[in-house]
C-alpha cells in the first residue's frame, strides 16, 4: 500500500492538553476493494516511536469470488506488521515465504535493503463470503538497519504473551511492556499491544517508553475527563503518567510506541529512508525490473505480475 498524506490532525484544548500531546483523526481512504482509515503519517506527527504508517483495514464484507488482491510490490527501510481481527491474508515474498495470517497472529516482514511481496485473498477463501478487519503498520528502521538483509517472521496467536485481569485482556504483539516480551525480534525499542477492556476497566499506559500512543478500534475510552471513539489516535507526552478508562460499552485499542529514531524519514510510495538518495536508488532499481540479478526479485510463487513504479 502507498502513502497518502491527506490527513488533518486535531489538537486538543483545555484539560486534555495535560494528557494528550496530539489527537489524530484519520480520514477514510478508498483503496478500490475496501476502505481504510489512515492515522500515520499525519502532517504534524510523522511517527509514534518507530511506527510511521498505521492503517485500519475494514471492517469489510466480501461476496463470494471477491477479495483483496495486492500484486507484488517493493519495500525498503521499514518493517511491515500485519495483525487481523477477522479474515485471512496470503503473504508471499521474494525470500520464498508463503504464509497465511490468521486473527491474533502476527506477520513481521523486514524490508531492509529491499524486499518484494504480495498480499492476496485466494483459494478456498473465495468460495464463500467472508469478513476482513485488521491493522497494517510500518515501522521505520534505524539507520544502522536500513541496509540489513530482508527477513520474515511469523508468530501464531498462541506464541504471543497474554496479560489479563481486572477486566483487561492484552496481547503483546511486538516489543516489551508490563514486564513481558514478545517473541518476534524488532530492530529498535518498541511496544505494540492489542488491548480489550470491559466497561469501566482502567489501563495505565506503559511508562518505560519514550513515545506512546493509543488507537481506538471499537468502543470508547476516557482520558482526563474526555471521551475518545473509534478511529482516533491519541499521542501522549513523554514521561506523563496516563491511564485509559473504558466507556460503558467497553473498548478495543491498539497501543503503540517506543524509542524515537535518529530523525525524520522520507516516504515515497512503498519506500521509507533516511535520505532522498536512498529513495531515488530504490525507484531506479524497481523501474529497471531486473528480477534475476537486480536489487529486487519477485516472489518465487507469484511472478506473473507486479505493480509498476508510479509516474509521480
Amino acid at each position: 500500500m502507498s502513502w497518502n498524506p491527506a490527513l488533518d490532525p486535531d489538537c486538543p484544548t483545555g484539560d486534555a492538553v495535560d494528557a494528550i500531546e496530539t489527537l489524530i483523526v484519520p480520514r477514510a481512504r478508498d483503496l478500490g476493494d475496501f476502505e481504510v482509515r489512515r492515522a500515520l503519517p499525519a502532517p504534524k506527527r510523522q511517527m509514534v516511536g518507530p511506527f510511521i504508517f498505521f492503517d485500519q483495514m475494514g471492517p469489510a464484507e466480501f461476496l463470494t469470488g471477491q477479495g483483496i488482491d495486492v500484486r507484488p510490490h517493493p519495500h525498503i527501510g521499514l518493517a511491515t506488521v500485519t495483525y487481523l481481527y477477522q479474515g485471512r491474508f496470503h503473504h508471499r515474498d521474494s525470500l520464498g515465504t508463503d504464509q497465511w495470517i490468521d486473527p491474533g497472529a502476527v506477520n513481521l516482514m523486514t524490508a531492509g535493503h529491499g524486499i518484494t511481496h504480495s498480499e492476496r485473498v485466494d483459494g478456498d477463501m473465495l468460495k464463500a463470503p467472508y469478513s476482513m478487519f485488521g491493522i497494517q503498520t510500518w515501522m521505520a528502521l534505524p539507520k544502522d538497519a536500513e541496509d540489513s538483509a530482508p527477513a520474515f517472521v511469523h508468530a501464531g496467536r498462541d506464541a504471543l504473551p497474554i496479560l489479563e485481569g481486572e477486566g483487561k485482556r492484552l496481547r503483546l504483539i511486538l516489543g516489551t511492556a508490563y514486564g513481558e516480551r514478545a517473541p518476534v525480534p524488532v530492530a529498535s525499542e518498541t511496544f505494540y499491544i492489542d488491548a480489550v477492556l470491559e466497561p469501566g476497566a482502567r489501563l495505565p499506559m506503559p511508562d518505560d517508553h519514550e513515545d506512546r500512543g493509543a488507537y481506538v478500534v471499537q468502543g470508547s475510552v476516557e482520558i482526563a475527563g474526555d471521551s475518545y471513539t473509534p478511529g482516533q489516535m491519541m499521542v501522549f507526552r513523554p514521561g506523563d503518567r496516563v491511564s485509559l478508562t473504558a466507556g460503558p460499552g467497553g473498548a478495543r485499542l491498539m497501543l503503540l510506541g517506543g524509542a524515537t529514531l535518529e530523525g525524520p524519514r522520507f516516504i515515497w510510495w512503498n519506500f521509507v529512508a533516511s535520505s532522498k538518495e536512498r529513495i531515488e536508488a530504490a525507484k531506479e532499481a524497481w523501474r529497471a525490473g531486473d528480477w534475476e540479478h537486480g536489487r529486487f526479485q519477485l516472489p518465487p510463487t507469484d511472478r506473473d505480475e507486479f505493480i509498476p513504479l508510479p509516474e509521480r
